[in-house]
């Protein structure tokens, strides 16, 4: 997968931060505690030890949606202080390690966290990305099955379409049944949207394919470098010169540094 656009701070994200700023005092009274080896300080009775650690790891997980990294990961680590055992502590942390590519810190937080909570729908999902972005896609299949199996999870098409997503070089025919079931269950998975209209262009189904990233296109705030290659080569193939034309417009105003603009330029319309 290409790299990720950050959302923009959300209102609850705003509130988590606000809170954590009003505590801040607090947390630095934390940190000069006598601490634990592994996990830093733990301080005061069970309950209120996994009060900090959900409050921390909320503003871990704020942080991170911000790309502040090294913000994110230290208030990780003093919620895995506060209580050791909390598990979304651990999934926000090999987030972080994931992105900061540390592989080994974000494999043993992710195994950590599973440990501790093996049937964890967010925590399955998260480590199953990570083994796709490492090299292991048939490996990651195995955890994203692992979060659709459980009856609580909110959104199993997000899963189906990284599974999806994971396999689209190695096993085209295995990504499509993956992506095909993300959009049956929510038409409006953006993640199966392009990838499975590129599975859709290759086999010469083109409405069907315009359709898909029309409808992606009108999702998102602009079209993406990977959007607009897509639907002009679709354009191409179905012998719209006009459409075709404001397309590669578009790329080249838009995105003039993008590999999409350099295939265009060689004339290379096969490079997804």
């Amino acid at each position: 997968m290409s790299a990720t656009v950050r959302a923009a701070l959300s209102v609850a994200t705003a509130a988590i931060l606000a809170t954590g700023c009003a505590n801040q005092q607090q947390s630095s009274v934390e940190r000069t505690q006598p601490t634990d080896s592994n996990y830093g300080p733990i301080i005061g009775d069970p309950k209120d030890a996994r009060t900090r650690a959900k409050a921390h790891t909320d503003l871990a997980s704020a942080y991170y949606e911000l790309g502040n990294l090294g913000v994110a990961l230290e208030e990780a680590r003093i919620a895995l202080a506060a209580d050791p055992n909390y598990p979304p502590a651990y999934n926000v942390q090999g987030l972080v390690n994931m992105d900061l590519k540390d592989s080994t810190a974000a494999d043993a937080s992710f195994q950590r966290g599973l440990k501790l909570a093996p049937q964890d729908p967010d925590l399955n999902h998260n480590y199953g990305w990570f083994l796709c972005q490492t090299g292991r896609e048939q490996q990651s299949i195995q955890w994203f099955m692992n979060a659709i199996k459980n009856p609580l999870y909110a959104t199993p098409s997000k899963s189906y379409a990284a599974a999806g997503q994971c396999l689209q070089k190695s096993n085209p025919a295995e990504s499509a049944q993956y992506l095909e079931r993300a959009l049956r269950l929510d038409p409006n998975t953006v993640q199966a949207m392009l990838p499975y209209g590129e599975y859709l262009y290759r086999r010469g189904q083109f409405g069907q394919a315009k359709e898909l990233v029309a409808r992606y296109n009108k999702m998102l705030p602009e079209p993406t470098p990977e959007s607009l290659w897509l639907a002009l080569r679709i354009e191409r193939k179905l012998g719209d010169r006009a459409a075709e034309t404001n397309l590669a417009t578009q790329l080249r105003r838009r995105y003039s540094n993008s590999p999409q603009y350099q295939s265009l330029q060689r004339g290379d319309f096969d490079s997804p």
